[in-house]
């Protein structure tokens, strides 16, 4: 999930993850995960604290001022990092191909699963 700002709205961070803040806290469908107080200020989220509490991976392009947020992981799964592991897959050709070459560069990946 984008955003354009790293301080989004409650109303954008809701578009944005689903999960709208209420005065019992991050709320999506029957579950509701308590935050602190000081989270939302003068109609603002602050995404880092947010994340922190929902399990949430994020990652910034200062250069082109986006934020992607992952999913929520209320249940322990969410991903530690926004690194991803050095991969070795073949490519079209049959090579060998390693993630680790990319490193420096912003890479998308983008996985299907039929389950």
């Amino acid at each position: 999930m984008l955003m354009a700002s790293d301080r989004p709205t409650v109303d954008q961070f809701a578009a944005a993850t689903g999960w709208r803040i209420k005065p019992e806290g991050a709320c999506k469908g029957e579950v509701c995960v308590p935050l602190s107080p000081d989270v939302v200020t003068d109609g603002f989220v602050n995404l880092d604290m947010v994340a922190e509490r929902l399990g949430m991976g994020v990652a910034r392009d200062t250069d082109n001022e986006l934020v992607a947020v992952g999913p929520a992981s209320t249940g322990g799964r969410a991903l530690s990092t926004t690194e991803a592991p050095d991969l070795e897959l073949p490519d079209f050709n049959g090579e060998s191909f390693r993630l680790s070459s990319l490193r420096g560069t912003k890479v998308v990946l983008v996985a299907w699963a039929p389950y």
